[in-house]
C-alpha cells in the first residue's frame, strides 16, 4: 500500500501542478493581469498553504522553532532546489519588474525577519508589521499587473474580453485552481508519508527524516507548479512563484503565526546566526544573478542545486555532530564562501558593462 500511496502522491502533484498552472494562466489573460502577477500572488500563495497550515498549527502548540524553522528551511529549498532544477530543465528569463521589485522586496522582508528575531522573538506587533506589509503587497501586485502586460498578454487578455462567456470562463479558471491546489496538498501529503515509511524501513532516523523529508514535504507544490510551467514555457508563473511564495511564507505565515500565538513566536539561537543569514545571503545573491542578462542559466541552476546539497550536507553533519563538521565548516567558509562572493562581483560588474552597452547601442 505505501508504495501504491507514493504512485498515487507523485500522480495527484503533476496532475495538480497541471491544472493549477493552466488555471492561472487563462485567469491573468481573462482578468488583464500579467502572468507574473498571478505567479507572484494567487499561486505563490497557493502553493504555499502547507507551509502556512504547518507554521500556524506549531504555533498554537507552542512548537515556535518548527513554525519559523519551516518557514526560513522552505524559502531557502525555494530559490536553491526549485529555481537551480526549473534552470536545469529550461533557462528562465527573469522580468525587470522582479528585480526591481519584487526581489528587493523579499531581501527586505528577510533583513525585517532577522531584525526581528535578533532579540530571540517575533512578538506580536511584529506580526502585526508583517502581515500590513502583506496586505499592502498584495494591493500592489495587483495594481501593477495591471500595468505590466506584455504585448502578448495584451492581446489574449482583449480576445477574452470579447468572449460573451467571459464571467464564466473565470469561475472555469478559478475552478482549475482550487482543484489543482487541492491535488497538490494531498499529493504531497500522501508522498511525505510513504517516504517517511520509507525511510523507517531502511533504518534512517527520524532526526534525518524531519531535516530532509519533512522539511521538503512542505515545497512540494512549489516544486511541481515550477518544474510544470517551466516544461510549458510559462516561466514567469514559475519564476513568480518562487518569488512571491518567499516574501509570502514571510510576512503573511510568520506574521499570523506570532499574532495567534499566545507570546509570540521564539527563534532558535541556532536559527538566528546561521539559518536566516543564510537565507538572507541567497535572496540577496539572486539580484546579480538575475541581474545579468535577465536570466537563469543552466549554469545558475547548477550551482543553485549544488548550494543547496551543500547546505543539506552541513546540516546533517551538524545533527549527527559527526567528526567532519569541523573540516567541512572550514572548507564552506574559506574556500567557498569567498569563492561566491568572487564569482557574484564579476556577474554584477558583467551586467553592468553589458547593460551600458545596450543603451549605447
Amino acid at each position: 500500500m505505501t508504495i501504491i500511496y507514493f504512485i498515487l502522491g507523485l500522480i495527484a502533484l503533476v496532475v495538480g501542478a497541471d491544472l493549477l498552472v493552466k488555471g492561472a494562466s487563462k485567469l491573468a489573460a481573462a482578468l488583464g493581469i500579467s502572468a507574473l502577477v498571478i505567479g507572484l500572488t494567487v499561486v505563490a500563495y497557493g502553493t504555499s498553504s502547507p507551509e502556512l497550515a504547518v507554521s500556524l498549527q506549531s504555533s498554537l502548540e507552542g512548537k515556535a522553532d518548527l513554525a519559523v524553522g519551516n518557514v526560513v528551511g522552505s524559502n531557502i529549498f525555494n530559490v536553491l532546489f526549485i529555481l537551480g532544477v526549473s534552470a536545469l530543465i529550461i533557462p528562465l528569463v527573469i522580468s525587470n519588474q522582479l528585480i526591481k521589485i519584487d526581489v528587493p522586496i523579499m531581501i527586505g522582508a528577510t533583513i525585517l525577519l532577522l531584525l526581528f528575531s535578533l532579540n530571540g522573538k517575533i512578538s506580536k506587533i511584529e506580526g502585526i508589521i508583517f502581515l500590513s506589509i502583506a496586505m499592502l503587497y498584495t494591493v500592489f501586485a495587483l495594481r501593477l499587473g495591471k500595468n505590466t502586460l506584455s504585448e502578448k498578454e495584451k492581446i489574449e487578455a482583449a480576445e477574452a474580453s470579447t468572449k460573451e462567456k467571459r464571467v464564466k470562463n473565470i469561475f472555469i479558471d478559478v475552478g482549475y485552481i482550487i482543484v489543482g491546489l487541492a491535488f497538490l496538498i494531498i499529493g504531497s501529503d500522501l508522498l511525505v508519508d510513504s517516504a517517511v515509511i520509507f525511510a523507517k524501513y531502511f533504518g534512517v532516523s527520524e532526526m534525518i527524516i524531519g531535516l530532509t523529508i519533512v522539511a521538503v514535504g512542505t515545497s512540494l507544490p512549489e516544486v511541481a507548479t515550477s518544474i510544470v510551467a517551466a516544461i510549458k514555457g510559462q516561466r514567469d508563473i514559475a519564476v513568480g512563484n518562487i518569488i512571491g511564495s518567499n516574501i509570502f511564507n514571510i510576512v503573511f505565515i510568520l506574521g499570523v503565526s506570532s499574532i495567534v500565538s499566545i507570546s509570540g513566536l521564539n527563534v532558535n539561537v541556532a536559527m538566528i546566526n546561521f539559518d536566516i543569514p543564510f537565507a538572507l545571503a541567497i535572496a540577496i545573491a539572486c539580484l546579480p544573478i538575475f541581474f545579468r542578462g535577465n536570466s537563469i542559466g543552466r549554469i545558475e541552476g547548477f550551482v543553485f542545486l549544488m548550494y543547496y546539497i551543500a547546505y543539506t550536507i552541513f546540516l546533517i553533519l551538524k545533527a549527527t555532530e559527526h567528526d567532519a563538521l569541523g573540516a567541512y565548516s572550514t572548507v564552506m567558509f574559506w574556500f567557498v564562501m569567498p569563492l561566491t562572493i568572487l564569482t557574484l562581483a564579476i556577474i554584477t560588474y558583467r551586467g553592468f558593462v553589458n547593460n551600458g552597452r545596450n543603451k549605447l547601442l
